[in-house]
C-alpha cells in the first residue's frame, strides 16, 4: 500500500506534467485557431455581398473583393494609423460610446458599384451574438447580411444564421425617408410588406430576435455620423 505521502507527490507531478502537455499543444494550436477565425470572418464579410468563399480560395476572393478598409470614431473621423482587420468588436463594446473603435470594408462589386461592410456585436439569450452588414453607396440601402451564434437554440434563435433569416435584409433601409437613422428592427409576429425598417422575428426565437434587433441599432448607430457625412458630400 502507498503511503499518502507518495500519492500526494505522484498526483502532484502527474498534475504538472498534464498542465504542461496541454499547455504545449495549446501554443502549438494557436496559429492554426488564429488562422480559422482569420479565414472565417473573411468568409462572413464576402458573404454580405453574396460571394461563396471556400477556406482555400478565401484570402484570394478577399483581396479581389474588398479594396480597402479603415477605422472610424464615433463623430465620423477616420482614425489614422488603426487597422480594421484585427480590432476586436468585443473589447470596444465595453469601452464609452465616444471612446470605440469602429471598422469599415469597403467592397468593390462586379458590377461597379461599391459596399461598405460594417461588423455588429451583441448579447444573445445563451452567449454573444454578431454578424455583418453591407450598405450600398447610397449608405443606407442594405446589400446583405450574415449573422451567426455562439449557444442559441437549435431550431429556434439559432436560426439568426439561415438564408431564410439574413435573406430579408436585403433592400431594407436604416433612414427613414427624413434622414433620420431607425435601424431595423426584427419584428415579432412579421413586418409588413412594405416595411423598409422591419423584417419578420425568428418564431419561438423571441429573445434572441429581440437580441439582434439591440445588436443592430446599438452597433450601427456608431456608423450614423460618418453616413451623414459621406451623404452630405455627394
Amino acid at each position: 500500500m502507498y503511503s499518502n505521502r507518495y500519492i500526494f507527490i505522484y498526483s502532484t507531478v502527474m498534475v504538472v506534467v498534464v498542465a504542461i502537455i496541454l499547455t504545449i499543444v495549446a501554443v502549438a494550436l494557436k496559429p492554426i485557431q488564429d488562422n480559422n477565425i482569420r479565414i472565417e470572418k473573411m468568409q462572413n464579410i464576402l458573404a454580405t455581398i453574396h460571394v461563396d468563399a471556400s477556406v482555400k480560395d478565401a484570402d484570394m476572393l478577399y483581396m479581389k473583393y474588398i479594396s480597402s478598409s479603415f477605422t472610424i470614431n464615433s463623430k465620423g473621423d477616420s482614425l489614422p494609423g488603426v487597422e480594421a482587420f484585427p480590432l476586436d468588436l468585443a473589447l470596444e463594446l465595453k469601452k464609452p460610446f465616444d471612446q470605440q473603435r469602429f471598422p469599415i470594408f469597403v467592397a468593390s462589386l462586379d458590377d461597379g458599384r461599391k459596399a461598405y461592410v460594417v461588423p455588429m456585436r451583441g448579447k444573445g439569450l445563451w452567449g454573444p451574438v454578431w454578424g455583418y452588414l453591407a450598405l450600398m453607396d447610397d449608405y443606407n440601402t442594405v446589400e446583405g447580411a450574415v449573422f451567426d451564434h455562439k449557444g442559441e437554440t437549435p431550431g429556434l434563435g439559432a436560426e439568426i444564421n439561415t438564408q431564410m433569416f439574413e435573406g430579408q435584409f436585403k433592400g431594407k433601409q436604416i433612414f427613414d425617408e427624413q434622414g433620420t437613422y431607425t435601424s431595423i428592427k426584427v419584428v415579432k409576429g412579421g413586418a409588413r410588406d412594405d416595411d423598409l425598417h422591419g423584417v419578420d422575428a425568428i418564431s419561438g426565437g423571441t429573445i434572441t430576435s429581440n437580441a439582434v434587433s439591440d445588436m443592430l441599432y446599438d452597433c450601427l448607430k456608431g456608423y450614423v455620423e460618418f453616413f451623414n457625412h459621406q451623404k452630405e458630400k455627394k
